[in-house]
C-alpha cells in the first residue's frame, strides 16, 4: 500500500472526505440533479396536460348542458306536432283519404307537367 501526500501531509486519496473523493461525489450529486431535473419536467407537462383537460371538460360539460336544453325544446316542439297528428286522425277518415288523393293527383300532374315542357 501506497500513500501519496499532497500539500499539508493529507493522503491523496482520502481529502478528508472520510474515504470519498470529490468526484466520486459529484458524480452521483451531477446524476441526480439530471434526474431531478428530468424528473420537475416531466411533473409541470403533467400539470399542464391535467390543466388542459379539466378546461376540456368544462367545455365539454357546457356544450352538454346546452344540447339538453335544444332537446328538450325540441321535445316540446315535436310533442305538440304529436297532439296535432292525433286530432287529425281522429277527424273522419274518409276525408283524410280525399286530401290524400287530391294532393297524390297535384304532385302527379305537376311531375307531367315538367317533363311535358321538355
Amino acid at each position: 500500500l501506497t500513500l501519496v501526500f499532497i500539500g499539508d501531509g493529507a493522503p491523496g486519496n482520502y481529502a478528508g472526505n472520510y474515504g470519498y473523493t470529490n468526484s466520486g461525489y459529484s458524480v452521483y450529486e451531477e446524476e441526480n440533479e439530471r434526474l431531478t431535473e428530468s424528473l420537475r419536467t416531466k411533473v409541470s407537462a403533467i400539470k399542464s396536460l391535467s390543466i388542459e383537460i379539466g378546461t376540456e371538460v368544462k367545455n365539454q360539460n357546457k356544450m352538454l348542458s346546452e344540447m339538453d336544453n335544444d332537446f328538450d325544446s325540441t321535445g316540446g316542439l315535436l310533442g305538440a306536432t304529436m297532439g296535432r297528428l292525433r286530432t287529425l286522425s281522429r277527424g273522419s277518415q274518409t276525408k283524410l283519404l280525399c286530401y290524400m288523393m287530391l294532393f297524390a293527383l297535384f304532385v302527379f300532374f305537376v311531375i307531367y307537367w315538367i317533363i311535358k315542357l321538355r
